[in-house]
């Protein structure tokens, strides 16, 4: 790999395949926009659990997508970022982030958190995150897997293009 392939890292976590979606959404219009401008870069989506120190250092913008869970980070995305805090912090400053929230009603919790995480790495958020709604209120209705609507995933796809574009 030269120096100027860059790398775009997708971080998900989910349960019910909602954020998962999102991700892959994310990462099919990156890869797309790649293609379009003959690029080499990379784009790598993972878990949250499959994510080494290395790889985060290495990259040069990330992407993270997590539902809300009880009005905050679900727990393995939470994991990951306590699992990586300190190593990251003083070591990625500047680098671009986007995220993306999957919350059966709200979000804004989930995306408070994340976001002051990122801004205590000092990360720079060059795409506005979104929340994508999937009126879950029942017990059966957010167990359940769950799919998103085209409009859901188009709208994961614009923060996933337009990210991988910064690069």
């Amino acid at each position: 790999m030269d120096a100027n392939t860059k790398t775009l890292l997708v971080i998900w976590h989910s349960r019910t395949n909602a954020a998962k979606l999102a991700a892959q959404a994310a990462c099919d219009s990156a890869r797309k926009i790649r293609q379009e401008l003959g690029q080499q870069d990379e784009i790598i989506m993972l878990n949250a659990n499959e994510v080494t120190l290395d790889l985060l250092l290495q990259a040069d913008a990330y992407l993270f997508c997590a539902p809300e869970n009880l009005a905050s980070l679900s727990g393995a995305m939470k994991e990951f970022f306590d699992r990586f805090y300190y190593d990251l912090l003083g070591n990625v400053e500047g680098r671009p982030y986007s995220a993306i929230i999957t919350a059966g009603s709200d979000g804004q919790g989930a995306l408070r958190q994340l976001q002051r995480i990122c801004t205590g790495w000092r990360l720079n958020e060059k795409v506005p995150a979104i929340i994508l709604n999937t009126a879950s209120q029942t017990k059966e209705e957010i167990l359940a897997p769950k799919s998103l609507s085209a409009e859901q995933l188009a709208q994961a796809a614009e923060v996933g293009g337009t990210l991988y574009a910064w690069l």
